[in-house]
């Protein structure tokens, strides 16, 4: 265990599988106490009960992206514990979201992923900067996706969705900055993890052959950014996007 995140507070979204689990398991082996929150509830409990036998302090909350009125109940459960120091806006409606072309989509296919990965992360930002300001200081990491910085075809809906993250993420940097919270997203590239397992072989092999750093992509590769951009270290770093993708493209 390090100390880069001695004595916070952070609030994970989408923690049960995937980047999520690994941003949090990362968080608290940094010293902070984590809040794990996902709407997979049976997973995100093992998630938490398998952190916590590493001696962490961990939360799990059930949280739905897709509805107000869960954002609102989980935020006023987290509440009850007090102040956060950061939060990290990880979950998002991946899976089944691509394989059509822009001509193929439906409305309610489109109109479910921005709930959840725009909306919802609106939602949850403007539900956790109440619990940061107290602080004086705080941190929000978005996560979006290298696919909206090289515009990946059949799956418009979700790169639509994480261009609007990044935008979303300069926005609330100029608005929270005389809060003292600084707000920065990452652009990580294809990762292996559950949600990727439906991404076609030859998506795959394209980001592995594509990367200046050749091969696949893991959820270690990420987790570094994340605290760096949750540390003191980062203190005077906000609006900024962090593409992880081993030089598959370049900011």
């Amino acid at each position: 265990m390090n100390t880069l995140l001695k004595g916070q507070r952070v609030v994970v979204t989408g923690a049960a599988r995937g980047l999520g689990k690994s941003f949090a398991a990362s968080i608290a082996q940094a010293g902070a106490s984590v809040v794990m929150c996902d709407v997979l509830e049976q997973e995100l409990m093992a998630s938490a009960d398998e952190l916590k036998q590493t001696g962490a302090t961990v939360e799990a909350l059930t949280i739905d992206l897709s509805s107000p009125t869960s954002i609102e109940h989980t935020f006023k459960q987290i509440a009850k514990g007090g102040s956060i120091d950061g939060l990290v806006n990880n979950a998002a409606m991946a899976t089944g979201v691509g394989g059509k072309t822009m001509m193929e989509y439906d409305i309610d296919l489109w109109d479910r992923v921005m709930s959840v990965n725009v909306r919802g992360t609106w939602l949850v930002s403007q539900a956790a900067v109440p619990l940061l300001k107290p602080n004086g200081h705080g941190k929000i990491v978005n996560v979006a996706s290298d696919t909206a910085l090289w515009g990946a075809p059949r799956l418009m809906a979700y790169v639509a969705s994480k261009g609007a993250i990044i935008s979303m993420t300069r926005s609330m940097a100029r608005e929270l900055g005389v809060d003292g919270i600084c707000v920065n997203a990452i652009a990580p590239g294809l990762t292996r993890v559950e949600a990727t397992e439906y991404v076609p072989a030859e998506r795959h092999q394209l980001y592995e052959q594509g990367r200046a750093l050749p091969g696949a992509q893991h959820p270690d590769d990420v987790t570094g950014s994340v605290l760096y951009l949750l540390s003191p270290l980062a203190n005077f770093v906000t609006g900024q996007l962090i593409p992880i993708n081993g030089g598959f493209v370049f900011n």
